[in-house]
């Protein structure tokens, strides 16, 4: 099985009492898997955290980077494989930043996930937990995705081969940031994170850019015309394409869109923006519409959600339709009850949950994608639904609180951060019966979990798999008020 190579610096350090002449360590044994996708060993008492490698490899390693408690290493030799283990479809497997556990045999992944959550939950909540669900395993484990960011670059990150022969037939290259550099990009020849014609757009790009012999943004001097590009594309069969440019120019600008335009009619939506700040975030910008509608639409049951260039909606979208049944089957509604739903977004878990309940609050801290939860409402004739802009931590106030009714029920789904402490204590001031939990970081659920402990008691929790080939996993955990 072809590794990657590493061309590392080697270093004198000491190991506890074994001085080590340098950053290799032999025939190392990988004990199980850690943290943030790596897996864990360890050598003369001390933890080695490593990446792209399986419990029971034997491998040889070269550390990266030292710390007091541990280690960060990465493969260099493997001397015997892991049964444990399958080999990778992706021919950039090992240097690209995602899809790192596709070496991993997807049972293997669901089992590693339902571990993290249930270790997350006891292990930092310390709360009383109810026996956890099965993990729901996603139907797709390859291009699952709906939306994918490439960036162009002048000098593209070079193969290990490439390295060695010190020659490299065309330096620009558009794929993704290789890990832990911001000014270099691998070159993706084949992304199997999202279905077609995603692969075949984003190269056609490139033979075109070639061919015109456009520019490629230099990262370090912020020059160059082609900087980057999101594709998008829904569950209905539509794509939408944003292509960023570092300059103004007009004439290139025009000719490349064309082209695309005609190549690909399946794009519904074609827009493109300048940028010509220090980062490549665009949503301060104005994106321009140069073919096509606006938006892109998501289908979910028999409502209808509106997709614009600067929205959020799951990435997974088959999945987040099973992620949001579970979120609205532990909310049990009836039809008589008011819901909050913190962190709304645009509005999706709010519109899906409307019609199972009197009325429901949305609270978001981005404007625009309140403006679209408001329209998505519209768009599907849903009028119990009221959402509101504003920081969370100071939106959900006891004077909010009064002007807009007690919660019977609270669905929070917010960022990886988890809720502000001031959150927390508002939902314990309003005490509404349920609070369905949605997370997709056990870690802080666990420690917000703890908090509410005072007052609620965890009585389901279900893992959901959104991430196939990586370490993420959401939980949908209920917590019902305490009965003294």
């Amino acid at each position: 099985m072809e590794q990657c190579a590493y061309l590392l610096t080697l270093r004198t350090y000491n190991m506890g009492r074994t001085k080590l002449q340098s950053e290799h360590l032999q025939k190392v044994t990988i004990e199980k898997v850690a943290a943030e996708g790596k897996c864990l060993a360890r050598v003369h008492n001390k933890v080695v955290f490593v990446s792209h490698v399986a419990p029971g490899d034997v491998v040889d390693l070269r550390v990266t980077k030292r710390k007091k408690r541990h280690f960060e290493a990465v493969p260099t030799h493997f001397h015997s494989y892991s049964t444990d283990r399958v080999e990778p479809f992706c021919a950039h497997f090992g240097l690209c930043g995602g899809c790192k556990w596709q070496h991993l045999p997807y049972q293997t992944q669901l089992a590693h996930k339902q571990a993290e959550v249930q270790d997350q939950l006891e292990r930092i909540g310390k709360v009383a937990l109810p026996p956890i669900a099965p993990i729901l395993p996603s139907a797709q484990t390859q291009f699952y995705r709906n939306k994918l960011e490439f960036t162009f670059s002048h000098f593209r990150w070079l193969e290990p081969q490439e390295v060695a022969q010190k020659e490299a037939a065309e330096l620009r290259g558009v794929g993704f940031h290789v890990p832990g550099r911001w000014d270099r990009v691998m070159h993706i020849s084949k992304c199997w994170l999202q279905p077609e014609p995603s692969n075949q757009i984003r190269l056609a790009i490139h033979n075109y850019a070639l061919a015109h012999n456009l520019s490629y943004y230099n990262l370090k001097e912020q020059h160059g015309l082609l900087r980057g590009m999101v594709l998008r594309n829904t569950n209905t069969g539509q794509f939408m394409l944003i292509v960023q440019f570092g300059q103004e120019e007009p004439a290139l600008i025009k000719g490349l869109l064309s082209h695309l335009q005609e190549t690909f009619p399946q794009i519904s939506s074609l827009y493109y923006v300048v940028n010509t700040k220090a980062n490549d975030t665009f949503h301060d910008l104005d994106l321009q519409l140069f073919a096509g509608k606006p938006h892109i639409i998501e289908q979910m049951e028999d409502l209808q959600f509106m997709v614009g260039p600067k929205s959020f909606y799951q990435t997974n979208a088959q999945q987040a339709y099973e992620l949001y049944k579970v979120a609205r089957n532990y909310a049990e509604l009836q039809g008589h009850e008011r819901v909050y739903d913190l962190y709304t977004g645009t509005g999706t878990i709010a519109n899906f949950v409307a019609r199972q309940a009197k009325e429901v609050v949305g609270l978001e801290y981005v404007p625009e994608a309140i403006e679209d939860a408001k329209a998505n409402s519209q768009l599907n004739g849903i009028d119990n639904t009221r959402f509101f802009a504003g920081d969370m931590k100071d939106l959900l106030s006891a004077d909010f609180l009064a002007q807009q009714g007690q919660p019977d029920v609270v669905i929070t789904d917010p960022p990886r951060a988890g809720m502000h402490p001031k959150v927390v204590e508002m939902l314990l001031q309003a005490a509404p019966q349920k609070i369905v939990y949605v997370s997709c970081n056990a870690a802080t659920q666990a420690r917000d979990l703890a908090l509410l402990d005072e007052a609620y008691q965890v009585t389901k929790v279900q893992p959901v798999d959104m991430f196939p080939q990586t370490h993420h996993v959401e939980c949908v955990v209920l917590l019902e008020l305490k009965k003294y």
